[in-house]
C-alpha cells in the first residue's frame, strides 16, 4: 500500500480560495544526489523525470506574458537539470526574482563546481536546507559527509558575497524537524543557528525557515514504517490554529510538475491532485496562461493540517513567527 494512501480521502479541512497569483513555483525535476529521510518528493539519484526545454519555454511564455513576481525553483537538485541556466538567464531578463531551492552539497559535486558562481552572477536568492547545525543530526538525516559538504558550501557562497553586510545576495536555511515533531520556535532558533554556525565555522545567512514535515512520499513511508502515523496525523490537527489560514502558500502560489502540470501547491502534486480545468482535465500550464484564477477553490487534504500547525509553514518558512 502506497503510503500516501491514508491522506486521500474526505477531509474536514476548511475550504479556502485563491488570492492574487505572484509566485510560480516550478519542480524541475525528481533528480537528487541525495536522498534525505525527511524529502516529501521521494527524489533521489536514480530518478529520470527531468523536465525538457520545450515545457521549460512554456514557463517562461507564461512569465513573460503574466505578472508574477517570483520563479520558485524546486526540485529534486534543481541544479541538475541541464536548462537550469538557461531557465534562470531568461527569467532575470524579464525582471523575475529568482529563487533557487539548494541543498548545497550539490554546489561540490564534479560538473557543479562554478554553480555557485552562476548564481551569485544573476543575483539567484538561495534557499538551502540545512536540517541541523551539529554534523550528526543532518548525516543521520541527509546522508553520510552531507554535513561537511554543505558547510565548504556556505563558506563558497559567503566568500562570494551571500549574507554579507550590504549585499543583495540572499541566502536563506530550511530547518526539518528530524522526527514526528512540529518545528520549534523559528525566531529562536535562528539565533541558535546563527550563533553556533558562526562561532563554528564563521559563516553567516540571512534568514532561517521551520518547515514542518509533509506525512507523504518518503517522510509518509517512513512514519507507517515506523507506526507513526496515525498519531502524527492527530498532532497536525490538535496542533491546527485558524489564524494560519491566511498565509498559506497556495493563496498566492502554483505549482508546475515537470510535465509542466499546475498544483495548488508542491504537496498536492506529490499526492496527484491537479488543478482541474472546467472539463474535468488536468490544467497544463499553456492552458493556465488564459485563466485567472483569482476566487478559484484550492483543493484541501489532511496533509493541509501541516501547513496550519502551530507556527504554521510554508515555503517561506513559519507564518507566525
Amino acid at each position: 500500500m502506497h503510503a500516501t494512501l491514508p491522506l486521500l480521502k474526505e477531509s474536514d479541512f476548511p475550504a479556502i480560495s485563491r488570492g492574487a497569483l505572484d509566485t510560480l513555483q516550478v519542480n524541475l525535476g525528481y533528480l537528487c544526489n541525495l536522498s534525505c529521510l525527511h524529502c516529501h518528493v521521494n527524489a533521489g539519484p536514480s530518478r529520470k523525470e527531468i523536465m525538457d526545454k520545450p515545457t521549460i519555454d512554456n514557463v517562461l511564455a507564461y512569465l513573460g506574458q503574466k505578472q508574477i513576481k517570483t520563479l520558485d525553483l524546486t526540485g529534486g537538485a534543481p541544479e541538475m537539470n541541464p536548462y537550469f541556466r538557461y531557465l534562470i538567464k531568461e527569467a532575470r531578463a524579464l525582471g523575475v526574482r529568482v529563487i533557487d531551492r539548494c541543498n548545497l552539497t550539490i554546489l561540490e559535486e564534479p560538473g557543479y563546481e562554478n554553480m555557485a558562481e552562476f548564481l551569485a552572477m544573476h543575483q539567484v536568492e538561495i534557499v538551502a536546507s540545512l536540517p541541523c547545525y551539529l554534523s550528526d543530526n543532518v548525516d543521520a538525516q541527509r546522508g553520510n559527509g552531507v554535513f561537511d559538504s554543505s558547510i565548504k558550501a556556505l563558506k563558497k557562497l559567503n566568500d562570494l558575497g551571500y549574507a554579507r553586510a550590504g549585499s543583495e545576495l540572499l541566502l536563506t536555511l530550511v530547518y526539518n524537524p528530524q522526527g514526528a515533531l512540529l518545528p520549534p520556535s523559528q525566531a529562536e532558533l535562528e539565533a541558535s543557528y546563527k550563533r553556533e554556525l558562526h562561532i563554528r565555522f564563521g559563516i553567516q545567512f540571512n534568514h532561517l525557515f521551520t518547515i514542518t514535515n509533509m506525512p507523504i512520499k518518503r517522510f509518509g513511508s517512513m512514519l507507517i514504517s515506523r507506526g507513526q502515523f496515525g498519531s502524527y496525523m492527530q498532532l497536525l490537527k490538535e496542533s491546527y490554529s485558524e489564524d494560519n489560514l491566511a498565509g498559506v502558500m497556495c493563496r498566492n502560489l502554483v505549482s508546475i510538475d515537470w510535465k509542466g502540470f499546475v498544483y495548488d501547491c508542491d504537496f498536492n502534486q506529490m499526492l496527484d491532485l491537479p488543478m482541474l480545468e472546467k472539463r474535468g482535465e488536468k490544467m497544463h500550464i499553456t492552458k493556465l496562461i488564459n485563466q485567472d484564477i483569482t476566487g478559484e477553490p484550492i483543493t484541501v487534504m489532511d496533509h493541509c493540517y501541516g501547513c496550519t500547525a502551530g507556527q504554521g509553514s510554508s515555503c517561506g518558512g513559519a507564518l507566525d513567527d
